[in-house]
């Protein structure tokens, strides 16, 4: 896991991995109280690619 900070509309942000998505959000969920979170899913651009 990696934190970053930033300028602008976001402080900062964090990529993490998890095997699935329920299992992230199963480790979110006791910082909903804390922090306002927004989860996007990220594909590498070759996976991408292959899409097209």
């Amino acid at each position: 896991m990696r934190t970053y900070w930033t300028l602008g509309r976001y402080n900062g942000f964090t990529v993490a991995e998890a095997p699935s998505e329920k299992d992230l959000m199963k480790a979110l969920l006791p910082w909903t109280d804390m922090v306002d979170l927004e989860t996007m899913r990220a594909i590498p651009r070759e996976e991408a690619m292959k899409l097209l």
